[in-house]
């Protein structure tokens, strides 16, 4: 096979047309044959030699050449040239220059232009693969439609015409079935640059899939009028989509349904019949969850921010309603919002309320040796401990029904003898369990942590500064597939990650391992990324 055909234009041609095929640059291509016809030309000229094969991207005429590295001693002549060599063709040659010999065309065995096959095809398939991944890594998050190719242990394959994805068998609706020929729509979620070319993740269950069909079937969407905030789904069964409008006098919810629920319906028969219900999105939380749990109704909400947990009361007839079938709607609910949600009927709120006023009430009796009508009182005024009632205003106390200022003093001192009595035990205990007096100075920590640090090992200042901030409020790991919640020594204590990790860096101050400055972050004038870093570090 020779090396230059008669036509020189005929490498061009070939170019073009595998450049056209692939939908690669032809500049690409070029290279690749002239990586190929190099490669080839050293099985003539040896493998150590280096060979330079130039294609002329106008004319197609194919140059050989061989570059010699210009050296003060030669060591191998195959790829070097000594000084006085290379300066006989060119005078100004200097150590470390390259000198080219061009070489006369060659007559390619079998084996070589094979050789050369290979090379070229694989220069090819890896420029389609790359061109494959930079098309479609910035497509992640759109919706596209294909083929299936092949079904391979329940994973569908797909042609997207340029290029190949996969939709896994666990991001397929339940009960849908794919077979060849079929063409299929589905969400880009992920695109990764593999070995073996890149691998585009298709998904028919993700969440945003349903947002994107949304907002192919409403204008209103589309536009950026109507806007999707969130979104849940329960895949092939039910799902949640919160909206909001931009413009008053555009409906969001209204919008998405369409004319006799043309719209939302068009997503349906997409989504194998899943049931959608379409919420108003609100930036008020209770307003929000009430929304969530449609359509059950709800009688009362109470908020606890701190946790992010949110409890809801229902009559006592829409509880089924309001958790739903194997608690879909209630589940739905808490992704869409954010939110935990607890349920309770009106009877159960009624009857929790009443044993916990019992408790307060009991509790008031035992600690200030008060009878019932007085401990009644303090609970039905909204106090939930000693240490409140003994912290408050006095006249707040005595401002109670039935008390006076002498009644109010009273009560005050005794919860002031009690809180002083529970500390002592607290003391005594702490003291029985070696932890030292230095970490009662540490702030934040009081004696009732004391004794829940001695219990679980941490004694001194340099135990409490050697912790990790999940070593005191706990933390969440997998076992067989389950999130299992693991204490922290300050369980109960409803203390925060902020101020656990203060606490243990204070400890750390107290046991010298830092410097106060270093637990505040430090402005560098004129340099704002590095006083960043700084206060990151």
């Amino acid at each position: 096979m020779p090396a230059v055909s008669a036509n020189r234009l005929e490498l061009l041609q070939i170019a073009d047309a595998v450049a056209r095929e692939k939908a690669i640059d032809r500049g690409i291509v070029i290279t690749a044959m002239e990586d190929a016809i190099a490669k080839a030309a050293r099985s003539r000229y040896g493998a150590e030699t280096d060979v330079h094969a130039e294609i002329n991207s106008k004319t197609g005429e194919l140059r050989l050449s061989r570059h010699l590295l210009v050296m003060d001693v030669v060591e191998n002549p195959s790829t070097q040239i000594s000084v006085e060599d290379a300066r006989r063709r060119n005078p100004a040659a200097q150590v470390g220059d390259t000198i080219a010999d061009t070489l006369p065309p060659l007559e390619y065995g079998r084996i070589a232009a094979q050789s050369a096959k290979q090379v070229i095809v694989q220069k090819v398939r890896e420029a389609e693969r790359d061109r494959q991944y930079q098309e479609y890594k910035d497509r992640i998050g759109d919706i596209v439609n294909g083929i299936v190719k092949r079904v391979e242990y329940g994973n569908v394959v797909v042609d997207l015409g340029r290029g190949e994805a996969i939709v896994r068998r666990d991001e397929m609706l339940p009960r849908e079935v794919f077979r060849n020929g079929d063409r299929i729509r589905a969400y880009i979620y992920d695109v990764r640059r593999e070995p073996r070319g890149p691998q585009i993740f298709l998904s028919r269950t993700h969440p945003q899939f349903m947002a994107k069909l949304f907002a192919q079937e409403v204008p209103e969407i589309y536009d950026g009028i109507v806007e999707v905030r969130a979104v849940a789904r329960d895949p092939g069964s039910r799902a949640k989509i919160a909206v909001i409008s931009r413009d008053t006098s555009v409906d969001p919810v209204g919008a998405c349904v369409g004319m006799r629920g043309s719209r939302v319906q068009a997503v349906v028969n997409e989504l194998q019949g899943e049931k959608i219900d379409i919420i108003p999105w609100s930036p008020d939380i209770a307003t929000f969850v009430v929304n969530a749990l449609a359509p059950a109704e709800v009688a009362k909400v109470v908020l606890d921010e701190d946790r992010e947990r949110i409890e809801v009361v229902v009559p006592d007839q829409q509880l089924s309603l309001a958790i739903g079938r194997r608690g879909q709607n209630v589940r739905l609910a808490s992704q869409l919002t954010g939110w935990d949600i607890d349920i309770l009927t009106e009877q159960e709120e009624s009857e929790r309320r009443q044993a916990e006023f019992e408790n307060r009430t009991r509790m008031f009796m035992d600690s200030l040796n008060v009878d019932e009508m007085v401990g009644q009182l303090l609970a039905s005024e909204g106090f939930n401990s000693v240490e409140e009632l003994a912290m408050v205003d006095l006249k707040e106390v005595a401002s109670i029904e039935g008390f006076d200022e002498e009644t109010a003093q009273e009560l005050q001192s005794r919860a002031r003898e009690y809180l002083d009595q529970i500390e002592a035990e607290l003391d005594a205990k702490r003291r029985e369990l070696g932890v030292d007096d230095a970490l009662q100075e540490v702030p934040g920590v009081t004696t009732k942590m004391l004794v829940a640090f001695g219990e679980n090992g941490v004694k001194t200042v340099e135990d409490l500064a050697d912790c990790a901030t999940d070593d005191l409020t706990g933390w969440v790991e997998r076992k067989d597939g389950e999130a299992v919640r693991q204490a922290g020594f300050l369980e109960g204590f409803e203390i925060s990650r902020e101020d656990a990790e203060s606490m243990i860096m204070q400890a750390r101050v107290k046991a010298g391992w830092i410097s106060e400055a270093d637990l505040a972050p430090k402005a560098v004038e004129g340099d704002e990324e590095a006083a960043t870093a700084e206060a990151q570090s």
